[in-house]
C-alpha cells in the first residue's frame, strides 16, 4: 500500500499576506470515506474574495492548485483552497444553499501563460489605485478608493470604495474604462473592511484582528463600553477604522453574565445622617464604592454587592441605617507594583567613585617598592611608640 503524501503548502499567490483568516482545516482529510465526494471546490481570489464552482471536467484538483474559473466576461485565476465533503459544509456555514446556488465552472488548471498574464495585471492594481484616486478628486466626487483588483485575463478590473453617502459614479466608470481600457465594476465596502484589507498594529501591540482572522463583523455600541466600565473616550475606543473597536465585543459576555444581580447604580443608599450615591464598581469583586456626594468623592465606602441590595431593601421598607461603613471582612488584594528592574545592574556600578583613591591605587602600582618601605617604617615607629608607653606605665 503505497504512503499518502502531503503536499507541502507553499505561500499563497493569490495574495501576499493576510491570508489565514480565511484558511479552513480540513478535518475530514484523514478519513477513508473522505475522498472527492462533490465536484464542488472552494477558490480564493485577492484578499478576501472566495467563490464555490464546479468541477464539470473532472479534474484531479487539490488544495493550493491554481485554476482558471469561469468568469463574467472572460476567465479569472485564483487558487483551490478547499475541496471535498467538507466545501458543502462550508458553503452553509457561509449561508449559501448547495440546491439552489449557481456553480460556474472550473476551466482548467492555470497555464505558465496564464499566470504570466495573471502576474502582469496584478503589477498594474496599485498604480491604477492612485490613478482612479486622482481621477475621482478631480470629478469631486466624495469617496476614497482603496483597492483595485484585476480580473485574471486583464479584461475586467474591481474597484473598491468607501463612502459616508450615496455617490453617482456613472461619469467616473465612463472616464476609467476610457483610460485604463477594462471592463469596470465598482463594490462599495464598509471602514472595518478597508482596516481588514490594509492592516496595521492595533494598540495592543499585535496586528489587527480584521486582518488576521475575523471574518464577520459584529455592530459595536457604546452600551459595550458602559458594562465594563470603561471610560467613554472617543479617541481610546475608536480603532484604526474610526469606528468602535472590534474588541469591546469580546469579554461582554462575561462582564454581563457577573452583573445579573448587580443593583441598579442609580439607587442611592440613605442612612439617618446622609445619603450615599454610587461612585465606581469591581464587577468581578464584586465590590461597589458609595460616596456622600454625587460629584465629589469625600466620604467613600466600598462594599460588597450582598450588602448593597441589603440596604436598598430596608430603604424600600422605610428603614435608614445608622451609619454607612466600609466592609472589613473583604480581603482586597493588592495590586503589583511593576518596577523597572533592568536599570538597577548598572554597568558602572564597580566604578571608583572617590577620584583620591583611584589615584592612591595607580601610585601604589607605579611604585610597589616605595609603598611597601614605608609602610614598613610606619609599622616599626608604632610598635616603638607602643613599647614607649609600657615601659613609662611600669616605671
Amino acid at each position: 500500500m503505497e504512503e499518502e503524501t502531503i503536499p507541502q503548502e507553499s505561500k499563497c499567490s493569490t495574495c501576499s499576506s493576510r491570508c489565514g483568516k480565511l484558511d479552513v482545516f480540513d478535518w475530514l482529510s484523514d478519513l477513508p470515506q473522505s475522498g472527492n465526494t462533490t465536484d464542488i471546490v472552494e477558490v480564493q481570489f485577492k484578499n478576501t474574495r472566495k467563490g464555490f464552482f464546479r468541477n464539470s471536467n473532472q479534474l484531479k484538483l487539490k488544495k493550493g492548485d491554481v485554476v482558471a474559473v469561469e468568469a463574467s466576461p472572460g476567465h479569472d485565476i485564483g487558487e483551490v483552497t478547499l475541496t471535498g465533503e467538507l466545501v458543502i459544509l462550508q458553503m452553509k456555514k457561509n449561508g449559501f444553499d448547495p440546491g439552489s446556488y449557481e456553480f460556474k465552472r472550473v476551466y482548467r488548471k492555470a497555464k505558465p501563460v496564464d499566470i504570466d498574464k495573471w502576474e502582469e495585471a496584478k503589477a498594474l492594481e496599485h498604480e491604477t489605485m492612485l490613478e482612479s484616486r486622482r481621477i475621482a478628486e478631480r470629478l469631486r466626487l466624495n469617496m476614497k478608493i482603496g483597492d483595485v483588483e484585476y480580473q485574471g485575463d486583464r479584461t475586467k478590473a474591481i474597484f473598491y470604495y468607501i463612502a459616508d453617502e450615496r455617490v453617482d459614479f456613472r461619469e467616473l466608470i465612463k472616464v476609467l474604462a476610457d483610460r485604463f481600457k477594462v471592463r469596470i465594476e465598482m463594490r462599495q465596502i464598509g471602514a472595518r473592511q478597508e482596516a481588514g484589507r490594509i492592516g496595521g498594529i492595533g494598540p495592543c501591540g499585535r496586528e489587527l484582528c480584521c486582518s488576521t482572522w475575523m471574518t464577520n463583523f459584529v455592530s459595536v455600541t457604546t452600551n459595550a463600553a458602559r458594562y465594563q466600565e470603561i471610560s467613554l473616550n472617543p479617541q481610546k475606543l475608536a480603532g484604526q477604522c474610526g469606528k468602535l473597536k472590534c474588541c469591546l465585543n469580546y469579554e461582554l459576555d462575561a462582564y454581563i453574565d457577573a452583573q445579573k444581580d448587580f443593583p441598579r447604580t442609580d439607587i442611592p443608599l440613605r442612612t439617618e445622617n446622609e445619603t450615599y450615591y454610587h461612585f465606581k464598581t469591581d464587577i468581578f469583586k464584586r465590590l461597589m464604592w458609595f460616596s456622600s456626594g454625587r460629584e465629589s468623592t469625600g466620604n467613600v465606602v466600598m462594599l460588597t454587592v450582598d450588602r448593597v441590595k441589603e440596604i436598598i431593601e430596608l430603604n424600600k421598607k422605610g428603614t435608614k441605617i445608622e451609619k454607612l461603613a466600609s466592609e472589613t471582612s473583604v480581603t482586597v488584594v493588592k495590586e503589583i507594583d511593576y518596577t523597572n528592574v533592568v536599570g538597577e545592574d548598572s554597568i558602572t556600578r564597580f566604578d571608583e567613585k572617590n577620584p583620591q583613591n583611584k589615584r592612591r591605587k595607580n601610585k601604589r602600582r607605579k611604585n610597589p617598592n616605595k609603598t611597601g618601605n614605608g609602610n614598613n617604617s610606619n609599622r616599626r615607629r608604632r610598635n616603638d611608640r607602643s613599647s614607649n608607653a609600657s615601659g613609662n606605665q611600669k616605671n
